[in-house]
């Protein structure tokens, strides 16, 4: 999304479209604004990796809002790096449903992260996961 062109790159409208929506209430939620947050391609430093609690998130999609999630909530830095989409047949894809599925998880997790955050929710997710300087979680 950022500085790329998904849809001449083939991704449906319908997924744009959901993708731009998934990310404004994401960039809401964390007040850290990117441009996109359901490419799935990633790369983490080695004190993200030892802050989170990875054995805690899903072994599906969802993860990687979840893996966001708990690096906002420990205060760390999120970095962009633009990236091409290109959607062709031999590509990873989820289709309609899935994507559904994918989309109402991500709220779901967006809705544990406020809570949390607001100490009206102790999620799994965060459960060993240091809060940043500016959260005030009501376990910490």
């Amino acid at each position: 999304m950022l500085g790329g062109r998904p849809l001449e790159g083939g991704m449906p409208k319908w997924k744009y479209l959901a993708n731009i929506f998934l990310t404004a209430v994401a960039n809401a939620t964390f007040y850290v604004f990117l441009s996109e947050y359901h490419s799935g391609l990633r790369a983490y430093s080695r004190r993200y990796l030892e802050t989170v609690n990875l054995e805690s998130n899903s072994d599906d999609f969802v993860f990687d809002t979840e893996i966001i999630a708990q690096g906002v909530f420990a205060g760390l830095r999120i970095q962009e790096i633009p990236i091409q989409t290109r959607y062709f047949p031999e590509a990873s894809q989820i289709g309609f449903r899935r994507s559904v599925r994918y989309g109402f998880a991500v709220l779901g997790v967006l809705a544990r992260y406020k809570m949390q955050t607001k100490g009206l929710l102790r999620s799994r997710i965060f459960e060993a996961v240091p809060a940043g300087p500016h959260l005030k979680p009501s376990s910490r």
